[in-house]
């Protein structure tokens, strides 16, 4: 394949699925350029995500809205006829692998939650061929589990496809012993397991499959829910199955030395690992196995770390590339035809994103994005060199109904520097001051939002809003990972104190930035952003003149201790966050001080506050706790939305556009949608006499 080829042909902007409604705007929308979009449209399900071609690029598996939730298709590209395979009402199929032609498996989840799927809920591992026959359970969800009454999780998590078998899949699963993960090969027609590593060298938390699909390399915990925060670990190897177990390395707790592996390089011997090597980021890097010391650099960035997005060759599994996310989004080859390959198709869509999916015939899928343009996918052709246009991810969502995400470094009071994002209504004009909303995301260990379109909680957020009028700020801010360990460090023992001044400092910049109005500024966010919305209630009430709060925490100690809490039984789990608060022992005065139910009595700001019925990541005994204090202190919430049925985030469109309907009037009543009038040219001065 050569991109020259490919630059030289015509896009096909041709459906590939017939009786489907047209992609672009009607000849009425067209006219209507300038009416807004309903908020549905922005919260609506995507209507074709993550599609994936059969390795014979026959048939294109996607995920499409039915029931409400995200399930299971495969269209045939020949027939144009699309099968669904699932029929979920309850849970999303998250994810799901072709295994051969015929077959597909899955794993169920709730995509829409403001910290993703729910943990303690999903997965499970089930199996159909592509013609929607041959069901089968392969292992039940945890909430299966739990109405059983079983409280020792078992999980089986998909690997790859067994070597030489479409009918066979390799699995992760703690069957033998909660403590350790085993590597099974499964049969899809019969469900039948073979232990595949019978002789473990110890407590192992993974395994590393070679180019042969052989677990060849298995990462050791020294021992089981190890509470400190970087536990030690031995990384083992061996030349075989047959062959005895090596240590390549032992990792003290706590080691800075510490390094992660990610796969094996392309001699099948060597390893590829990430970890820091004394830099502030991490990087990849090449561990040369034999002689015990690290090789080539793979890739590294000075601003964010890459732990993951190696890209594998099909047929080979032999790694040929990286994709990353950092302010926008990366690509970058190793092979020379992978790379020719992917420079001709951005060649094709300058300023967006492209990423492709090879198969084993000629056929590849490329989906091409951007922060204002939602995900399309195109089938290429190679031996033709056409480029067919098969599926768009929405259908009546246009580039004109979004706006730029904006990069920006949020310069902390004290001395970091965090990427971060914010949004401008498409009709801003410069001078002109906005109503602003400043939108914590969830975790807060975790990077929620990245660049792309709709693509995020809070980038859902902010191009609603933004399309409303208002300015939105999506801040990263310290213990948010993937960028730097100085900032990720920077967060323990400072929730609700110095990652509180994190999101004032956003808003600060905002207001010195020239767009933001600083006498109307409101904070949102869910679960971690529901938490800093109430406290900001109580600490930044000079600064925000209201707060939307959704699946919140508003006692800390409470959260960490009640059983009702789906993690409080962990160890590890509770002393993280217990390094996260400052708690130390069971010393809760540092806890105490930043719960906000605690201090509902000093809550100045006018506050909406949401709720899942059924949640048990942060429970309905939080929302409660905060209510019931805030109306004892004679300040009630102005508005309380509980969702029956509903979990850590609302899985029913209905409820989003409810919540975000009621949260828009919210909004108006106390900061208003409309720009404060550009500040006139200062009058020149009369030059001195």
């Amino acid at each position: 394949m050569n991109s020259g080829g490919l630059r030289a042909s015509a896009l096909s902007l041709g459906l590939l699925l017939s009786g489907l409604p047209a992609l672009g705007a009607s000849p009425d929308a067209a006219g209507k350029a300038n009416e807004l979009l309903p908020v549905a449209s922005y919260v609506a399900v995507p209507r074709f995500s993550q599609p994936s071609l059969s390795p014979d690029g026959q048939r294109l598996a996607v995920l499409a809205p039915l029931k409400g939730k995200r399930n299971l298709m495969v269209i045939d590209l020949k027939t144009r006829a699309g099968t669904a395979l699932t029929g979920m009402s309850d849970f999303d199929v998250v994810s799901f692998q072709w295994v051969g032609s015929e077959r597909l498996v899955f794993s169920l989840g709730r995509l829409n939650a403001p910290t993703g799927p729910e943990s303690g809920d999903g997965g499970g591992l089930f199996t159909v061929k592509r013609d929607g026959t041959g069901f089968r359970k392969l292992h039940p969800t945890f909430r299966e589990q739990y109405g059983r009454g079983n409280f020792q999780f078992r999980y089986m998590n998909f690997l790859a496809t067994a070597p030489g078998s479409e009918d066979e899949v390799l699995v992760a699963s703690n069957f033998r012993t909660s403590k350790a993960n085993d590597i099974y090969r499964v049969n899809l027609e019969s469900g039948q397991k073979k232990l595949l590593t019978f002789d473990q060298p110890g407590i192992v938390e993974q395994w590393i499959l070679d180019q042969q699909g052989l677990p060849r390399v298995a990462v050791l915990a020294d021992k089981e829910d190890d509470p400190q925060q970087f536990p030690g670990a031995r990384v083992m190897i061996r030349a075989g199955m047959d062959a005895p177990w090596k240590q390549v390395a032992r990792f003290e707790p706590g080691s800075p030395e510490r390094w992660s592996v990610l796969a094996f390089a392309e001699n099948n011997e060597d390893l590829i690992v990430s970890t820091r090597r004394g830099r502030d980021t991490v990087g990849m890097y090449r561990y040369l196995v034999a002689e015990g010391r690290f090789g080539e650099t793979i890739a590294e960035h000075p601003r964010y770390d890459l732990k993951s997005g190696l890209r594998y060759d099909p047929k080979t599994r032999k790694v040929v590339g990286l994709s990353f996310a950092d302010e926008q989004h990366q690509v970058a080859y190793f092979d020379e035809n992978y790379a020719r390959l992917q420079a001709g198709f951005e060649a094709l869509f300058p300023g967006k994103a492209v990423s492709f999916q090879t198969t084993e015939g000629t056929r590849n899928l490329v989906t091409v994005w951007s922060d204002r343009a939602v995900p399309t996918f195109y089938i290429h052709d190679a031996e033709k060199k056409t480029l067919e246009e098969a599926l768009r991810s929405r259908e009546d969502v246009e580039e004109k109904h979004l706006v730029q995400m904006r990069p920006f470094l949020l310069k902390t009071r004290d001395g970091l520097e965090i990427p971060s994002y914010y949004f401008l209504p498409a009709n801003y004009q410069p001078g002109q001051r906005l109503p602003t909303v400043l939108h914590v995301h969830g975790g807060p260990m975790m990077r929620a939002d990245k660049w792309g379109a709709l693509n995020s909680f809070g980038v859902t957020e902010a191009q609603l809003l933004a399309s409303r009028g208002y300015a939105v700020i999506l801040p990263n801010f310290r213990v948010t990972p993937e960028l730097g360990e100085k900032i990720y460090k920077a967060g323990y023992g400072e929730l609700g104190r110095k990652m509180s001044d994190d999101h004032e400092d956003a808003v600060r910049w905002a207001v010195a930035q020239g767009f933001a109005d600083q006498q109307r500024v409101c904070i949102s966010g869910a679960s971690y952003g529901g938490y800093a919305s109430l406290w900001a209630t109580i600490r930044s009430a000079d600064l925000f003149k209201c707060a939307v709060a959704g699946a919140v925490v508003s006692d800390l100690k409470l959260q960490l201790t009640s059983n009702a809490t789906d993690f409080s039984g962990s160890k590890s789990g509770v002393a993280y966050w217990k390094r996260l608060i400052g708690v130390k022992d069971d010393n809760w005065q540092v806890a105490q001080e930043v719960s906000p139910a605690l201090h509902a009595a000093r809550s100045k700001v006018p506050l909406m506050i949401y709720a899942g019925a059924d949640d048990r990541r942060t429970p309905l005994e939080q929302t409660k706790a905060m209510v019931n204090a805030l109306t004892e202190a004679g300040r009630p919430p102005e508005i309380v939305m509980i969702k029956p049925e509903e979990g850590h985030g609302y899985g029913k469109q209905e409820n989003w556009v409810d919540l975000y309907t009621t949260m828009l009037k919210f909004l108006d009543k106390h900061i208003g949608s409309g720009p404060t009038a550009a500040a006139a040219p200062a009058p020149q001065q009369a030059p001195a006499q």
